[in-house]
Formats: structure tokens, sequence, C-alpha cells
């Protein structure tokens, strides 16, 4: 499958939908997007990952560079990620730089 990252900034909050699979060959996309909203002034950062089908480590190292090039002043915030998602990102214990949660709504 392939892999797509769309951003919106809007008020010192990126939004970074994930689509796909995030693996060796795409996490240099996800890192080219995150490296465009870095240029603004942010307060936030959410990653729509309830599309998101797989991570892999290098995928993973695409959110440790975010969290990296962004600061500590950025809130990442990971919203709907899939259990194996999770999974990976809770292994790591990357879930203690970041905020998860289910997304809201239907």
């Amino acid at each position: 499958m392939s892999f797509e990252a769309k951003s919106h900034v809007w008020d010192g909050i990126a939004t970074i939908r994930l689509r796909g699979e995030l693996e060796s060959k795409s996490a240099g996309r996800l890192n080219r997007v995150i490296e465009e909203v870095a240029t603004q002034e942010l307060r936030r950062l959410v990653l729509l990952m309830d599309q998101l089908t797989y991570l892999s480590s290098a995928g993973l190292r695409s959110l440790v560079y975010a969290h990296q090039k962004l600061g500590r002043g950025v809130e990442i915030v990971l919203v709907g990620a899939r259990p194996e998602v999770a999974e990976t990102i809770r292994l790591t214990g990357f879930d203690r730089s970041v905020v998860m949660q289910e997304p809201t709504g239907a």
C-alpha cells in the first residue's frame, strides 16, 4: 500500500493525516512534511493515524524526528492509532514523549 501525508496548519496547530504504510521508502516523505510545518510557529502537532496501517522502525524514526525538529515547546498528539501501530509506539517507549488519544466524534 502507498503512503500519504497531508498537512494543514491553522492558529499554531499543524495537523498531518497519515494514510497507508509508514516504512523506510515513505519515511522521507513524512520528514519533508514535518520540515514544511516546522517553518511555522507551532504549539501543537496533531498526527491523525486512524488510516495508518503499518509503522516500521524507519517510520518511528520519523516520529522521533518530528519531536526533535519541533522541540520541547510543541506538544505532539497521536490520534486514533490502530492497535498494531500503537503497540509499536508503546514498545519503544515513545508514548511517554507524546500524547496518544482516541479520535473524538464518530
